[in-house]
């Protein structure tokens, strides 16, 4: 039979499209099939790290998840938590700034929320100096209004018993604070497991995740005479400017604890949740937190 040169034509576009078809099916198996794959697991320079869906609680990432870790300023995450879990708690009641507050600060060498002696500044204000510009001395103030006893060295033991049993009450085992604000004697750790279930719980509150996803903030506050000034507090933790979906939570640095963060960010109605302890420098925490953050969203 003879086939005239339409015909081969005919015959060879038909090949032609057939071939093109199956390469475009080929290819959208093959892409289906990268979008598919897990993501590597990212390498991090802190010592120790961990992730978990919020919603579900799902481990997302580990790296010495459960080795016990000097925790710095990230220790005021459970400061505010006992706080806030007083019962009948008034957060417009006020605390007057004392001096020793103040003195405790410059013997520390401690970060600060430049708190003024004499001046009467409300617990949620307190809340704000704590979380915001890491104030020691608005964890001290704390620590002195929430804790019992006559004396003030009586209140703040008590206020850092408050913590340890809000650390046993969540099933944080290898946790222990001998602190209000991270600034130790030798036994304030934590893991990167234990202190992203403590941050998932104090999430639960409206008021704290308030305070946490605050970039900076301007209070009056009333001063000795009966007058009044504005504080204005900036966060220290510029994830929430530099990360998309971040919603808090806590910076933490100190010679034995170097870099610390735990950190939170909602994307698409999930929310994740983390800490990374020991980083080597504010660098590469950030680095740290962002990578696995994103290795986190695409699981």
């Amino acid at each position: 039979m003879k086939i005239g040169i339409k015909g081969i034509n005919r015959v060879s576009a038909a090949a032609t499209v057939a071939l093109t078809a199956g390469a475009v099916i080929a290819g959208s198996v093959f892409a289906s099939t990268a979008q598919a794959a897990t993501p590597p697991t990212p390498t991090i320079t802190a010592k120790g790290g961990y992730v978990m869906n919020n919603g579900t609680a799902k481990t997302l990432f580990t790296k010495a998840a459960d080795t016990r870790r000097s925790t710095g300023s990230t220790t005021k995450i459970m400061t505010a938590k006992v706080v806030l879990s007083q019962k009948n708690l008034n957060l417009d009641s006020k605390v007057t700034i004392q001096k020793a507050y103040s003195d405790y600060i410059v013997s520390k060498g401690a970060s600060s929320a430049r708190l003024i002696v004499g001046d009467k500044v409300t617990v949620r204000q307190l809340l704000y100096g704590l979380m915001l510009p890491s104030g020691c001395d608005a964890a001290y103030a704390l620590a002195d209004k929430f804790g019992s006893g006559t004396t003030r060295a009586a209140r703040v033991k008590s206020f850092v018993g408050k913590m340890n049993a809000q650390a046993k009450s969540l099933g944080l085992k290898n946790t222990h604070f001998d602190s209000f604000d991270g600034i130790g004697n030798g036994s304030n750790y934590s893991t990167p497991r234990d202190l992203t279930k403590l941050a998932s719980s104090a999430m639960k509150s409206s008021t704290f995740r308030t305070v946490v996803k605050t970039k900076s903030t301007k209070q009056k506050v009333t001063t000795k005479s009966g007058g009044y000034r504005y504080m204005s507090w900036s966060n220290t933790n510029t994830m929430l400017s530099s990360y998309s979906g971040a919603i808090g939570v806590k910076t933490g640095s100190g010679p034995t604890a170097k870099y610390c963060l735990v950190f939170a960010a909602t994307r698409n109605g999930k929310t994740v949740i983390g800490t990374v302890l020991s980083s080597t420098n504010a660098t590469n925490r950030s680095a740290d937190m962002k990578k696995i953050m994103d290795y986190s969203f695409k699981k």
